[in-house]
């Protein structure tokens, strides 16, 4: 199993829609998780086959993550976000993509594309709240 992320404003039914649109087109919902910074959702979603789940999402309006991400939420952003990338740095993790998802006044989240991803999460510990680069077991 994998996971596909879909970022989208919060509303009421998103899910009743995302659900919907997975469903009709064969694709089973394993598990889910949704994490709501300020006015956006950040939903990851376990599938067997994420590229045909982010390429249904995405045809029908919907924004998702890269599938080799690492999505971060990061307390403090304005001051963290540094403290982080140069965690990386040091540790010797280039970071080719970093993107950002969604931002409130105290927290943001980020989505990363790294050439070591097992290590750029073992890195980041808490503030990960998904690595598309693996298995969920």
């Amino acid at each position: 199993m994998k996971s596909v992320t879909v970022i989208s404003d919060d509303r009421v039914g998103l899910m009743a829609d995302i659900s919907y649109v997975l469903g009709k087109s064969g694709v089973n919902i394993e598990s889910l998780n949704v994490e709501i910074v300020g006015a956006k959702a950040v939903i990851s979603l376990l599938v067997k086959d994420p590229k045909k789940a982010k390429t249904i999402l995405e045809s029908n309006g919907y924004n998702t993550a890269a599938l080799d991400a690492i999505v971060i939420k990061v307390s403090d952003h304005l001051n963290n976000l540094s403290k982080i990338t140069d965690k990386l740095s040091r540790a010797r993790v280039n970071i080719d993509d970093l993107s950002t998802i969604s931002t409130s006044t105290s927290e943001g989240v980020f989505a990363l594309r790294v050439d070591k991803p097992r290590k750029a999460a073992k890195l980041l510990g808490q503030n990960v709240l998904l690595n598309c680069n693996s298995d969920y077991v």
